[in-house]
């Protein structure tokens, strides 16, 4: 994962081996709220797709198969940021043009 593109979003990359694992959360969400995170992350247009993987919980136990958003390298433009393996920057500017308000 790195922070690229003209919003400064986290992308993902289809690349096994390069970069970091990336630690995160996971949520169970129902079909409706998967279409409007396949709308938000623009599934169905060149370069985005939502990618079944395994993962483990940092507290040890079972591993379980979880879906990604990954881009395609060409989206990444500009990069911001090396290989991160945690997503903690704030730059990130919503689709209206105003910068993230911070939590």
């Amino acid at each position: 994962m790195l922070i690229a593109g003209p919003r400064f979003a986290p992308m993902m990359f289809n690349e096994p081996g390069v970069g970091f694992q990336v630690a995160g959360e996971l949520y169970a969400v129902d079909d409706r709220a998967l279409l409007r995170l396949d709308g938000i992350e623009s599934i169905g247009s060149p370069g985005n797709w939502r990618v079944p993987i395994e993962v483990d919980p940092l507290e040890g136990g079972p591993s379980t198969v979880a879906q990604v958003y990954m881009k395609s390298r060409h989206l990444a433009d500009p990069i911001h940021s090396g290989y991160l393996a945690r997503y903690n920057d704030r730059r990130f500017v919503l689709p209206d043009g105003h910068p993230q308000i911070a939590r």
